[in-house]
């Protein structure tokens, strides 16, 4: 009896956990995330090399850049006017994004862990270089 109420809540967990994982992929899908504002993550220790850095990849590699998760995986990132594809995985319960390559080989992964997603807005925390930032999208149909 106590085996089959713990198997219970095994399985209603498991559950929970790929529910979350669906209910983010259909957020994600079929919009142009646009990034609007490129940011220190919240309680980050001040750091003015940081904050400047933020602040330069707002007003330049980040000024025209648009993510989109389609089906089958397919990830598309536009930056200023390029299009590059590669395929995308929800990880840790949906909470983590795995981008690869086009043929899936993870030797170059991109880890992007959402730290908020609606309908509307997607903020995702990055790393580039040393730092890492948080990029404010919003979508655009």
């Amino acid at each position: 009896m106590l085996k089959t109420k713990y198997y219970l809540l095994l399985l209603l967990a498991l559950g929970l956990l790929a529910c979350n994982s669906s209910r983010n992929n259909q957020l994600l899908q079929h919009k142009k995330w646009r990034v609007y504002d490129v940011q220190v993550p919240a309680g980050a220790p001040y750091d003015i090399t940081q904050v400047s850095q933020a602040t330069e990849l707002k007003r330049g590699y980040y000024s025209d850049v648009y993510y989109q998760f389609l089906d089958d995986n397919l990830f598309i990132a536009t930056i200023a006017g390029q299009p590059d594809s590669g395929r995308y995985q929800l990880l840790s319960n949906g909470r983590i994004i795995s981008i690869t390559a086009s043929n899936g080989q993870r030797n170059a992964e991109h880890l992007v862990t959402i730290v908020h997603l609606d309908d509307n807005s997607f903020d995702m925390k990055v790393k580039s270089g040393e730092y890492d930032f948080v990029l404010k999208t919003k979508a655009e149909q």
